[in-house]
This record gives structure tokens, sequence and C-alpha cells, in this order.
């Protein structure tokens, strides 16, 4: 059992739990907090949102004990709240909500959308808004109602707090409060002007995130490939980061490396979703064990969506004398719009196919460079679609479904 010490609607609570007890659990089970409904129960359809440190959380993947010290709200704690207030009249209005399994998620989201966002459209609230699904209204109503209320406050002279008053990088409830940083409160119009000392606030912790030793990636796995090529050659090919880069699909580079450091992008679609993460990346390497790590952050401004990644690798001699094994240790993290994406199993197998196809363009480029560097540069492929690689996927699933029962009779 865990000593849990958390503020709840601003009442300090204190219970033993079990560590595997999930946030929402301890609300409703513990806490009679049944407004924070279980839907899917894997962080995907959103009913479960809440605020840990002002920040929307999935609260059925949460665990409770992650959020020692944290300020949590759910939306029995937004009955006062202006904004909230203003969207459940939108709601009722423009008839946002039928069955209401999905709306205190919704209402807890839609808050958050206006706080931040100064005069979204209608697409940038649908892609807001798309990690909470409803069954029900066709979202057509919701998305009318969060615009409503976004066009009445601005008429009104209030204006979006951008960032909404976070002024530290993290997941939610890292334990900010107990570290001595003032979590995000409910916030209103006068608060505004502190926005622009909050945003310098977060370009200096986004430039420093990369040397923060204590971030530990949300999704973690091991990948090996071989490439038929004596390992000097490999391990020279890797030192050029360029080259390396532009083997992966849908990665550039801005620039050189300057000292182990460039900035760059990654553009990928999954399914209707184009997304382009621009970003930097820390480069380290050791010749004498012939090993280094990646270590990058990036943001996708379309969809909001945030990642950082770890990527650790070690070139080895392989089973034959021409043969390189390659290592790879990977971990991420993904937020906003595309985090529905990032199941650990699905990751993974879309990972391998990447990577897949990455060996085959650096096949391509090793047998250019030992032929000399001569003639014209190989074809590689150069576009990356998780939507087709997850058709594909899929249709393999099948293959092996029919295969599995043919095997059975």
């Amino acid at each position: 059992m865990n000593m849990l010490s958390i503020n709840v609607n601003g009442k300090s609570v204190s219970a033993d739990i079990q560590p595997r007890t999930h946030l929402a659990d301890f609300l409703r089970e513990k806490l009679n907090l049944t407004g924070t409904h279980l839907g899917c129960e894997h962080g995907v359809c959103g009913a479960c949102t809440l605020l840990v440190d002002g920040v929307p959380t999935r609260s059925c993947i949460t665990f409770a004990v992650a959020c020692q010290q944290a300020e949590i709200t759910t939306i029995e704690g937004l009955d006062e709240d202006e904004i909230t207030r203003e969207l459940r009249a939108a709601f009722t209005r423009e008839h946002g909500l039928q069955c209401g399994y999905c709306t205190p998620g919704m209402i807890v989201s839609a808050r958050d959308v206006v706080l931040r966002m100064d005069a979204p459209t209608e697409h940038d609230i649908r892609i807001a808004m798309s990690g909470n699904l409803c069954r029900c209204t066709g979202y057509v109503g919701i998305v009318r109602a969060i615009q409503q209320v976004v066009r009445d406050r601005r008429a009104r002279g209030i204006a979006a707090i951008p960032n909404g008053n976070r002024t530290r990088l993290g997941p939610s409830g890292a334990g900010h409060a107990a570290a001595g940083i003032a979590p995000a409160k409910l916030v209103d119009a006068a608060q505004a002007k502190s926005a622009p000392v909050e945003n310098a606030q977060a370009a200096h912790a986004a430039a420093a995130s990369l040397k923060d030793t204590d971030w530990k990636p949300q999704t973690s796995f091991i990948e090996t490939f071989t490439v038929a090529h004596p390992v000097d050659l490999v391990w020279d090919f890797f030192a050029n980061i360029g080259a390396v880069a532009s083997c992966l699909p849908g990665a550039s580079l801005a620039g050189e490396s300057v000292d182990g450091h460039v900035n760059g992008q990654v553009k990928i679609k999954v399914g209707p979703i184009s997304a382009e993460f621009q970003g930097v990346a820390d480069v380290t390497r050791h010749d004498a064990t012939r090993s280094g790590t990646i270590v990058g952050a990036g943001k996708d401004k379309r969809s909001n969506s945030s990642t950082r990644g770890l990527i650790g690798y070690a070139v080895k001699q392989g089973d034959a004398p021409n043969q390189t094994k390659v290592d790879l240790t990977i971990g991420f993290t993904l937020t906003g719009a595309l985090a529905q994406f990032s199941r650990s199993g699905l990751i993974q197998d879309v990972a391998g196919r990447i990577i897949a196809v990455f060996v085959q363009n650096l096949e391509a480029k090793l047998v250019h460079r030992a032929e000399g560097g001569t003639g014209v540069e190989p074809a590689i492929v150069g576009e990356f679609d998780a939507g087709a690689l997850m058709r594909t996927m899929a249709l393999d699933y099948v293959k092996r479904a029919f295969g599995w029962l043919f095997r059975r009779k």
C-alpha cells in the first residue's frame, strides 16, 4: 500500500491505496466522484478526462500514486467555473449532448480549448477535441457550442491564455506541486496579462528539455536488424547524421549538425491526419563501443501534438564476416491529437515496418558508398503513410487468422 496525498476540488485528501490503482477508480470508488466516467479504459475515448495540475488528463490510464501532491479538478469541481457554466448552456442550446456519457470529458476538454485558443476554426476545434469520442451527436452541436462560447468571450474582451497558464513541461501530476511549482489554477480574464511571462518561461523550459535526465518514455521497445556490409563501413556511415536521416521515411534536416545538435523535421500521415513535427535532436557517438544515442523533441502545430524520443543504437559484428547487426532501443512519449495512435502494440508493429523501410534505404546507400560513391544516387523510399502501413497490418492479421482456422480444420 502507498500513502496518497492530493488535493481534489480544493480539498486535501489522503488515503492508503495500492500502487496499481488508477486515478479514475480512486475518485469514483473512494471519493464517490462519479462524474468522471469510465468508457474504454484505454485512454482513447476521453470520457474520463479531468484536470491534473490544470492539464486535461486521461484518468483511466493515470496511476493515482503518480499524482502525489497534485491538484485534481473533476467535473464536480467545475460547477462554479465561468467557462464551464457557459459551455453547459451552449451545449444545451446546440444539442451537443444526448446520452450524456461523454459529456463530462467533453466539457473538460472544451474548456481547455476556450481557455487557450484565440479564434479557433471548426477544423482547429475538431482537431483539439479529437481525443474525445461521442457515439450520439455527430459532433456538430459540440463544435458549434465551443465556437459560440469562444466567440462570445472574445467579444466581451476576454483574451485567450496561450498554453493555458502551463509553466512547466512534463507529464500531468509529475509532482509539480511538491516541487514548489504552483499548479495551473482555474483562471479568468484578469490573469491573461501574465501570459507573456509564462510563455517566456515555457520557451526556456522547452530549450532545456533535452537535458532533463529525469524524463522517462511512456512506451519503449527493442528492435534489431542486419545489413550485409562490414562493421567499419556501417559505423562510418552512421557518423553522417544527414545521410542516416535521409534513410528514415519522411525525415529531413534543416541544416548541418553543430556539435552533435541538429534541427529537422519528420513528416507522417495517419489516415486523414497529416503531421509535420519540427524539432531538435542531440546526437552522441562512442567509438570505443560503437554505440550512440539520439535524443529529440518536436511539435506539430497543425494537430497540436508533441513528441519526445530516445533512440539508442549499437553496431556489432554479424554472424557472417561481412554482416553487421544493429541493436536499437527506442523510447518515446506522444501527446496531443495523435496520442490516440500511441498504444505500444500498434506502435511497435508500425515501427517494425518503418525500420524495414529504413534498412532498405540504408542498404542502397551503403552499396553506393561501397562502390566509391560514383554514379547516380540510389532511389530510396521517402514517404511515410502510417495509415497505409496499418491497413497492410490489418490485412496481414486477417490472413494469419484465416490460416490459423484452416490449419485447425
